[in-house]
């Protein structure tokens, strides 16, 4: 089973945001509740937590603006 990894929206106006850095590597074992990457929206860096444990598969580019609920990636549960 795969769980999506969404683009988050965190602020009440937030319409995008723009993947600052990602913190873990394709095919990364994650656990939930690790940091997963960096959102840069309205002038704010926020850091974006794994929603799920497993093997992260990155789709989304560092330094990309995407629309909030945009697939960044997916996290195959084990």
């Amino acid at each position: 089973m795969a769980v999506e990894i969404l683009l988050p929206k965190i602020g009440f106006s937030m319409q995008e945001g723009q993947i600052a850095e990602w913190l873990a590597k394709d095919g990364d074992k994650v656990t939930e509740g690790q940091p997963l990457f960096s959102l840069e929206a309205d002038k704010s860096t926020n850091e974006v937590e794994a929603p799920a444990s497993g093997t992260l598969k990155i789709t989304a580019a560092t330094g990309e603006t995407y629309e909030v609920g945009t697939v960044l990636g997916w996290i195959e549960v084990e």
